[in-house]
């Protein structure tokens, strides 16, 4: 067979997953560390609410999302479901669904990555295509979310959102001893750079294979579905779509927050 006429292994024909129901899941068993002492990160207030819930919210406001999975600390379950009852949207639904969007809270593990796999094995079979998103992520806007939920239907097997990068980068020898100045090596050209956001989009089968077959430590989902030789697409991130992981970052949302409850009654 011909290179011309030889079916692409990384792309699945669109119209398989036009009607594919979407899940989410988000992680949100981390401590946080680097934002200092007190609740985990996820459950840190923003304008007053959890970032967690702020997270979700986000993701329920797609039309495309039918069921988020939140994965919470080993031992903190029943404290994340009771946080997202007491949160559900005004006038909502009982328990269990905001809206259109049902809910559901499993036991995490001990890495984000055996808390992602545990979220997988939570979802209902009929679920084809999942997102991952950092529950660190609280303002991403639903135009992010529903052009990653399309990217996936139009046949990408990984979808991730990103935003160019406004500062050089350079590749350095890190120093042994942290402080120490550390040799520049290269100097990556910008233009073909991206910093990753999430939510990451994935076909259901080609997340959970990864997850089967990946074993390395890895930062991203994305990134396992690479180790697996299938091609990852990038959409258009925003810049509101930022990871809360410093005391800064929290300042900052803190005034994104407040821009859009004055501009959009938020």
């Amino acid at each position: 067979m011909s290179d011309e006429s030889r079916p692409s292994p990384t792309r699945q024909a669109p119209d398989t997953r036009a009607n594919t129901p979407t899940a989410v899941v988000i992680p949100a068993a981390g401590r946080g560390v680097r934002l200092g002492p007190g609740a985990p990160k996820a459950l840190r207030a923003l304008g007053g609410t959890p970032m967690l819930i702020h997270a979700v919210r986000a993701m329920a406001a797609s039309r495309g999302v039918s069921l988020v999975v939140v994965v919470a600390p080993p031992d903190g379950a029943d404290e994340v479901k009771s946080l997202l009852d007491a949160h559900a949207l005004p006038g909502g639904p009982p328990s269990g669904s905001w809206g259109r969007t049902d809910f559901l809270v499993v036991p995490g593990g001990s890495t984000r990555q055996e808390s992602v796999r545990l979220g997988l094995d939570a979802l209902p079979p009929e679920y084809g295509i999942v997102l991952v998103h950092d529950a660190a992520r609280p303002l991403v806007p639903v135009d992010t979310v529903d052009a990653v939920i399309d990217a996936v239907r139009e046949g990408a097997p990984a979808v991730v959102p990103a935003v160019p990068l406004a500062d050089t980068v350079k590749q350095v020898e890190p120093a042994g001893t942290p402080g120490e100045p550390e040799p520049v090596v290269a100097t990556p050209e910008r233009a073909r750079l991206r910093a990753v956001q999430t939510p990451q989009g994935f076909d259901r089968a080609t997340l959970v294979r990864a997850h089967g077959t990946v074993t390395d430590d890895v930062t991203d989902d994305a990134s396992m579905v690479e180790q697996l030789g299938l091609e990852v697409v990038v959409v258009p991130g925003h810049e509101e779509a930022f990871k809360v992981t410093r005391p800064l970052d929290l300042v900052l949302a803190e005034a994104v927050l407040a821009r859009r409850r004055l501009n959009d009654g938020f």
